[in-house]
């Protein structure tokens, strides 16, 4: 018997015309549909989910450009065969590298590719699952383009099932019939190489004909569908459960979902570290002891790792649902950054100008600057806020017994000015 490609090979687009999804990148008008227009295309990272078209949009791009493709997988690759596509690169002049989840590549083998990236001999395409800004370091990611590749949406899902079943061999040739596709795209959940994996299963059933509808797709998952794929069952769907469990208050659901992940096999850094922004999001100042401990979390599950991490992830997730709850230093800086796109780069009071220089102190650098620590309870009254912005209050403690003591605390101190 001919052994034959997956579905989701045989079937992967091979132009940007025949691309579906992630219509805000490769539609017309849109940043990369332009950039193939111009044949100028900026080494970058592709951030989102599985299965959502990032290796399949980086092999249009080689195509189009015409030059050598390479495609590493940052899982088994090392450095190595990093310099030995540079020194190919050197020969070609220029090559185009697709680095598979970039973000398992350490600092030193991402080190390895700057040069290159730099001087234009590579343009790299990275892919990830993982926030970059964590991943990658500053050095490689100032020097590429980061597009965000969202979850794939129903008519995404139903356009890419309709182009399987009509320009696939194999299923083209079988009776097959969609009547619904509502357990079909529950099960893929947004991934279309997980959808076209299903869809092979059930164009492979010997039948004369077959239905596909919600019934037949459940019937013929239930018990494969948990054991195909645990990375993907459900990822974004279930640390936002745990999140807004954690969020909610509820420490039985968060361990819930916690158990969940793990038992999924989900990193456990990748926990750890939403623990530690929701610690500062969600709880900040109501319990500043849950910033500590999330990222002690982090420290601890990385000396001591699987199978007992699971018990200091418990601890924080716990910790953290049972602490109170304000969101108010969040929502400070997302105002005070309103307030600095829309007014502009406002001038520095004078008064808190540093004034180094005999020049700048000649112009009232520094002048009547009051150095609290020589003040009554170290606080003495000045304009710390730009002019125009005098008296804008940002941060509104939350109504929580800590955050009570820090209203009552600036109250004391600015009586009326910021309405505390």
């Amino acid at each position: 018997m001919t052994n034959i490609k997956p579905l989701a090979e045989r079937v992967r687009p091979n132009s940007l015309s025949s691309y579906i999804g992630q219509e805000h990148l490769t539609g017309e008008g849109a940043p990369l549909y332009l950039a193939l227009k111009q044949k100028f295309i900026p080494s970058m990272i592709f951030w989102g989910p599985p299965g959502v078209g990032k290796t399949t949009l980086a092999r249009i791009i080689g195509q189009e450009l015409g030059l050598p493709y390479y495609q590493l997988s940052a899982i088994s690759a090392g450095v190595a065969e990093v310099r030995k596509i540079i020194d190919e690169a050197k020969k070609y002049g220029k090559v185009l590298l697709f680095l598979d989840e970039i973000h398992r590549f350490n600092k030193s083998q991402q080190d390895a590719l700057l040069g290159a990236v730099e001087n234009g001999n590579i343009i790299l395409i990275g892919a990830t699952t993982e926030n970059p800004s964590f991943e990658v370091n500053n050095a490689l990611l100032s020097r590429c383009q980061v597009y965000i590749l969202k979850q794939l949406n129903e008519d995404s899902l139903l356009g890419i099932t309709n182009q399987a079943l009509k320009q696939d061999e194999v299923l083209f040739n079988k009776k097959i019939t969609l009547q619904e596709t509502e357990a079909l795209f529950s099960f893929s959940g947004g991934d279309a190489r997980k959808l076209l994996n299903i869809l092979e299963l059930m164009g492979n059933q010997p039948a004369d004909e077959i239905i596909i509808n919600n019934e037949n797709v459940t019937s013929l998952l239930q018990q494969k569908i948990a054991l195909h794929d645990k990375d993907g069952e459900a990822h974004y769907d279930i640390i936002s459960a745990f999140i807004k469990s954690i969020r909610g208050s509820d420490p039985n659901a968060a361990v819930y979902w916690l158990a969940r992940m793990l038992e999924g096999g989900e990193s456990i850094e990748f926990i750890a570290r939403r623990m530690i922004i929701l610690a500062s999001e969600d709880i900040g100042n109501a319990n500043p002891t849950a910033l500590v401990l999330a990222t002690n979390c982090m420290q601890a599950i990385q000396m001591i790792g699987m199978p007992e991490a699971r018990i200091i992830l418990s601890q924080c997730a716990t910790y953290l649902a049972t602490s109170p709850k304000s969101n108010a230093s969040y929502e400070a800086i997302e105002e005070a950054f309103k307030l600095v796109r829309n007014n502009g780069a406002l001038p520095v009071p004078l008064h808190l100008r540093n004034a180094p220089t005999k020049l700048m102190k000649s112009l009232d650098y520094g002048k009547d600057y009051a150095y609290a620590h020589t003040y009554e309870n170290n606080f003495a009254e000045l304009e710390f806020l730009p002019e125009k912005l005098s008296g804008t209050a940002l941060y509104k403690p939350g109504k929580n017994m800590r955050e009570e003591e820090l209203r009552q605390f600036l109250k004391k101190r600015w009586k009326d000015k910021y309405g505390y």
